[in-house]
């Protein structure tokens, strides 16, 4: 709904004289929702299918693409997926990107990266992600594995497709078994993650 309104709204369509107050409500609020959004996530909302051909999750596939930049939410997307995955294969890597992004496109979390990225940090057990509360600094040490993860978090905003892990908001690694996990659905195993979503409840009349 929000994408298709940033659709309408982008373009400028008028709102009839006559339509129905609720609808000039709605239609309202999401403007309002919508500039509430960081430019830099609005624009790979209305971003087309990357440029950049049918994606192929090998490092040297990888390696041929440009060099990466961008703003803030770029950088707060690389740095995670640096200490997060930097380890996983370029296919783990895209999928690690991926619950971020679901994250930020639902309800339930924040709505920029960075803010879901730093969730709960500084709360005792309550970060999201494992390196924003283990107490060690974070240095980037490995400069080809940044430059890596760099480019699947400009891909993975500029559009590419989410297509390996189903949706899923959450991931851990094979070590471990947090309690939520017996609570969710498990949509891929991939490296050494697995990964999940919330079990869609159907409404009853």
């Amino acid at each position: 709904m929000r994408i298709f309104l940033a659709f309408v709204l982008g373009f400028g369509l008028a709102i009839p004289a006559g339509a129905d107050t609720s609808v000039k409500q709605l239609v309202s609020k999401e403007k309002r929702a919508l500039g509430s959004i960081p430019a830099e996530q609005l624009d790979a909302l209305m971003q087309r299918p990357t440029s950049a051909g049918p994606i192929s999750y090998s490092r040297n596939w990888i390696a041929a693409q440009p060099k990466a930049t961008g703003g803030a939410q770029w950088a707060c997307l690389t740095e995670a997926l640096y200490f997060e995955a930097r380890g996983e294969s370029v296919k783990g890597q895209f999928a690690v990107a991926e619950v971020i992004l679901n994250r930020v496109d639902s309800q339930l979390f924040p709505n920029s990266v960075c803010s879901v990225i730093k969730q709960g940090t500084g709360r005792k057990y309550a970060c999201q992600f494992t390196y924003t509360c283990d107490g060690h600094k974070e240095v980037i040490r490995e400069k080809a594995a940044y430059e890596r993860v760099s480019k699947v978090a400009r891909l993975m905003l500029d559009g590419a497709p989410r297509a390996l892990t189903k949706g899923a908001t959450y991931y851990h690694t094979k070590a471990v078994r947090p309690s939520w996990s017996r609570k969710f659905y498990r949509t891929a195993t991939i490296g050494v993650h697995h990964f999940y979503r919330r079990h869609t409840r159907l409404s009853q009349n």
